[in-house]
């Protein structure tokens, strides 16, 4: 597979001492290789003359180097914990950084699942990178080549002197009790800083592919990211609240020379951000990509915000083989909107649809939510309205609601909420509703929801749970049968998922900082007015 890719960007010779590093994605080449992250972080690896970079995938491998001095993973979903278990097998590392000896190289995570919460995985790490690679990365490498000859603690303790590189190892973490909340997470040593702040790439050159290839899950597509964060800030959005500050590519240095260069190989264009139609030139962006030159091109457009779906917007991209468009409105209740902080009305969903319809789109995806806190029965029923006033605004257009249960997510504001058992029902409502009127219905397992609240929400003591979930087969069953095993030596599943969390608790994720301070966000937990019940 690797012999069909079409390379953006130009390699180098390592040189004789290069540092032999793996690279691994924890699933099968096609799932990695389709991650701007993962790309970005190997095209970065592979233009240092001092770093000897090959790649690892569940199913597919470079040569691998016989002793790494450096392993690496990026971690983007948390179920993919599994294969990052296995991976380590393979290479003969131990799973736990504590029981690594000088032989084993220094192990290493990032992405999106590490920046929110790492600590349930922290066992299982050496080092944690927290925040934009376009730094963090070239810095994490040039102070290990300091300490390239050290033994395994002084690398260690060196490395936690850099902003970013967290190195969980050298943190004490106290519990009030084995079943209860964290009483404290301390450095263990003078020199380690007590928090460790994520780092943020703010210039406006952003990410763009450095790879195409057609074993890629979306076949030949070159990925662009147009904006990174989101200006909306909803109080449950881990990708506004982590990433922040909103940042846009700039149209004319950096946005149309990099899609200029990917359209070279393909004709396949993938415009990435939480927002895209929200970029300030993102008019100018359309009228550039209509030009006759461009007719051939098949576009596809990230989550866009209601309101800017134009009837222009529509036109293009039905014109360049889009036949839908999804857009985030997370209920139908006007009033649920406002909780989570959503602005957005009933009227300009109906407009979106309107406008898609008449720019010659086939069809909607509405991403739905169930559970937010302060969620009554009256605002799933609202939903079912709303989707009813679309499908009556705009006859023959294809309506799909894919929906998904509440999860509370590190560093928002909506962190202290737990799960909502009753969004299972709300499901099912909504799904006998929506179908008996003709529309599609893609609900998101609850239980599995469940498990991911877990993962979001945990804590190191975690660690042995996920190893008996993996030995047990990796089912929801295993999860039950894990606790079980544990039962009296950590917190109940009831603890982690569906509590209430007081805001004077230590959070597990307490010392790890993002562009926001804690204190902020309170503050905008308590402006949603939604009481917690502890």
């Amino acid at each position: 597979m690797f012999d069909q890719e079409c390379l953006l960007f130009d390699p180098v010779t390592p040189t004789a001492n290069a540092i032999p590093l793996v690279f691994a994605f924890p699933n099968t080449y096609t799932v990695g290789i389709t991650s701007l992250g993962y790309q970005l972080v190997w095209a970065k690896f592979s233009q240092r003359p001092d770093v000897d970079v090959r790649r690892l995938f569940t199913d597919l491998e470079e040569k691998l180097p016989s002793q790494p001095e450096i392993v690496g993973f990026s971690f983007s979903w948390e179920l993919d914990y599994t294969n990052l278990f296995s991976l380590l097998e393979q290479l003969k590392i131990p799973l736990r950084a504590a029981e690594r000896g000088e032989q084993h190289p220094l192990v290493f995570g990032g992405g999106s699942v590490l920046s929110a919460n790492p600590e349930p995985f922290a066992d299982f790490f050496d080092v944690i990178l927290l925040g934009d690679g376009e730094n963090l990365l070239d810095e994490f490498i040039d102070q290990y080549q300091g300490v390239r000859q050290g033994d395994r603690q002084t690398k260690l303790r060196h490395l936690a002197q850099t902003p970013g590189i967290y190195v969980p190892s050298l943190y004490e973490v106290t519990y009030q009790e084995p079943t209860g909340a964290i009483e404290t997470i301390e450095p263990k040593y003078a020199d380690v800083p007590p928090s460790v702040e994520k780092q943020t790439y703010r210039g406006n050159t952003l990410s763009a592919s450095t790879v195409v290839t057609e074993q890629a899950a979306w076949e030949n597509i070159y990925m662009v990211e147009v904006v990174r964060s989101c200006p909306e800030m909803c109080r449950f959005c881990l990708a506004s609240y982590v990433t922040l500050p909103f940042r846009t590519a700039n149209l004319e240095q950096s946005l149309i020379p990099a899609i200029e260069r990917g359209l070279k190989v393909t004709d396949r264009l993938g415009l990435l951000g939480a927002s895209v139609t929200q970029h300030p030139e993102f008019e100018q962006l359309l009228d550039y990509l209509s030009q006759p030159q461009y007719a051939d091109v098949r576009l596809s457009i990230a989550s866009v915000r209601t309101n800017t779906v134009t009837e222009k917007l529509a036109r293009t991209l039905a014109a360049r083989d889009t036949r839908s468009i999804t857009i985030a409105v997370e209920s139908g209740s006007e009033r649920l909107r406002e909780i989570v902080n959503k602005k957005l009305t009933n009227d300009e969903i109906i407009t979106a649809a309107v406008n898609a319809k008449a720019g010659g789109l086939k069809g909607i995806k509405f991403y739905g939510m169930v559970g937010i806190p302060g969620e009554e029965m009256a605002d799933v029923e609202a939903t079912v309205a709303m989707m009813k006033a679309v499908k009556k605004a705009a006859p023959g257009l294809r309506l799909t609601l894919g929906c998904s249960t509440f999860v509370p997510k590190a560093h928002t504001p909506f962190q202290w909420f737990g799960v909502n058992p009753a969004a299972k029902k709300r499901l099912q409502l909504l799904q006998k509703q929506l179908r008996s009127q003709g529309m599609e219905f893609r609900p998101e397992s609850y239980n599995w929801s469940v498990i991911q609240g877990l993962l979001s929400r945990g804590d190191r003591r975690l660690s042995r749970l996920l190893e008996l979930t993996r030995d047990y087969g990796d089912t929801l069953g295993s999860y039950k049968r894990a606790f079980k095993d544990l039962k009296g030596q950590i917190p109940p599943l009831e603890f982690y998922v569906h509590q209430d969390w007081p805001t004077t608790q230590v959070l597990p994720w307490q010392h790890l900082q993002t562009a926001i301070p804690k204190a902020t966000i309170e503050k905008h937990f308590q402006t949603a007015a939604v009481p917690l019940q502890v």
